[in-house]
């Protein structure tokens, strides 16, 4: 019984942390949050340069949406979405890299 109630929280503990892979594909598919603009978030933040330090906004779902909104020309998504679950855990896999050398930070 013990086993079964741990194996549900690791479970729900992944699902809360979001899947990184699928959070960067979401960051460079040009359609993500319904998208027109025929731009990414890869095409501001290439491979995530100037996110680095976003992982420590309380609002990021706030700050996601806004730049699929503005940027993207989307609708946003469900905060509380596994899209925007996956695309947080990419963006928090980013704080405290730099970027790689003779790249611009943005």
């Amino acid at each position: 019984m013990l086993s079964m109630v741990s194996l549900g929280l690791i479970f729900s503990l992944a699902i809360a942390a979001g899947d990184v892979e699928k959070g960067k594909a979401l960051f460079d598919d040009p359609k993500f949050g319904g998208g027109t603009a025929g731009m990414s978030c890869n095409s501001c933040h290439p491979d995530g340069k100037g996110l680095e330090k976003a992982a420590d906004r309380k609002d990021l779902e706030k700050f996601v949406n806004s730049c699929i909104k503005n940027a993207l020309k989307g609708n946003g998504i469900d905060p509380k979405s596994a899209e925007m679950t996956d695309v947080v855990a990419y963006i928090k896999s980013l704080k405290g890299k730099t970027p790689a050398a003779g790249t611009p930070r943005k």
